[in-house]
């Protein structure tokens, strides 16, 4: 197949899928997606992320360019030591591509900031349809930036590309009518919802501390706060700005485990949590600062969780077949029970979605709530 006729069955499989709206289909039949990746790239197509690279094998390439899978194109921030431990660049899956542009609710004219340029492809679609002079897009990595760059000249689209740092937005052209991140974040940096226009939209994974992730879509009132629900599930790389690395276990724990630790035992195994991408998300916005870390032994799992202030921390064993668990804390902070007292408030709230829980964004911070503004999360 072509790459026209592989851009065609993209959209008529997006469109079947009720993902593709009828505004942003022309752009994907247009925008060639293979154009704006490079030589080597990397999918997982049930076996891992394996390595294609388009000399070798040619029509296998071509087809992972417009199949519906994100594509890695960067690797530890471009290290060039030979070795492949996090992905750090990718053209997302085109299914998540298209339903943040429908959650973003652009239309020609609006003037719109993407963070995170990536292969250039996204700005390419926002420039097809809205007109390059409306779109910037920011990239915090000089090659990544200067690739997408050449790949959208390449393919006749000139939006405004900037090598700067995404979590500062980019004053130069404020304010904006929709700001869009195609990189996730713990926290939306303030500078966001401030060069957003009163009635503007900002679109951005958001990933907790504790785990999972999801979509939200919000609106800027006309002194900086945005307001607004999460649209679906997500898994996005990180803002490098808010990557996180928590303190050394020593730090919490100084000389032998168990150390002062008192012991318990709970029924809640923590694999229910780690297993449910949305149980996970749920505790997470419940507890942004908790953090953990999953070890093997044996047949089962120790589970540690940190508070980022380094006061507390507790392990919990999950091993198969067993109806309880030991729990080990310590700290001025229970971290074991306030997690397990997340994760039965969301059963007893039925278990509610992604669309249910939301986030009100000011200058001081950000609140996550369930249902409504005034029910925050605790």
């Amino acid at each position: 197949m072509s790459p026209d006729e592989r851009r065609a069955a993209l959209v008529a499989a997006l469109t079947e899928k009720g993902s593709l709206s009828p505004d942003w289909a022309p752009s994907v039949a247009a925008v060639p997606r293979h154009a704006f990746l490079p030589e080597t790239i990397w999918a997982d197509e049930g076996g891992g992320d394996a390595e294609c690279t388009r000399s070798e094998e040619p029509e296998r390439w071509l087809r992972l360019a417009y199949s519906d899978l994100p594509i890695t194109t960067q690797w530890d921030d471009g290290a060039d030591d030979g070795t492949r431990s996090t992905p750090t660049s990718s053209a997302s899956m085109p299914t998540v591509v298209v339903e943040m542009l429908a959650d973003l609710g652009a239309e020609p004219g609006h003037r719109v900031l993407e963070i995170g340029t990536g292969t250039g492809y996204n700005a390419a679609l926002l420039a097809h349809r809205l007109g390059a002079e409306t779109v910037s897009t920011v990239e915090v990595d000089a090659r990544v930036a200067a690739r997408a760059r050449t790949a959208l000249r390449g393919a006749g689209y000139t939006p405004e590309v900037v090598c700067g740092d995404g979590a500062l937005g980019w004053g130069v052209r404020t304010p904006y009518d929709r700001i869009v991140s195609t990189v996730s974040v713990r926290h939306i940096p303030p500078a966001w919802p401030a060069q957003t226009r009163p009635g503007g939209v900002i679109v951005s994974p958001v990933s907790p501390l504790l785990g999972g992730g999801a979509v939200v879509r919000l609106t800027v009132d006309g002194e900086g706060t945005g307001t607004g629900r999460f649209t679906r599930s997500s898994a996005f790389m990180m803002l490098r700005q808010q990557r996180y690395e928590g303190a050394p276990v020593d730090d919490y724990l100084p000389g032998e485990w168990p150390g002062d630790s008192g012991r318990s035992w709970t029924r809640l195994d923590p694999e229910a949590i780690g297993d449910d991408w949305l149980a996970q998300f749920a505790c997470a916005l419940a507890l942004p600062d908790v953090y953990y870390r999953r070890n093997g032994f044996g047949e089962g799992w120790t589970w540690w969780l940190f508070d980022t202030a380094v006061t507390s921390w507790a392990t919990v064993d999950s091993v198969p077949g067993q109806s309880r668990f030991e729990v080990r804390q310590s700290g001025p902070r229970r971290l074991w029970d306030e997690v397990e007292g997340a994760y039965r408030r969301w059963e007893s709230a039925g278990r509610p979605g992604y669309e249910r829980y939301g986030l009100t964004v000011t200058p001081a911070g950000q609140t996550a709530w369930l249902d409504e503004p005034g029910n925050p999360l605790k």
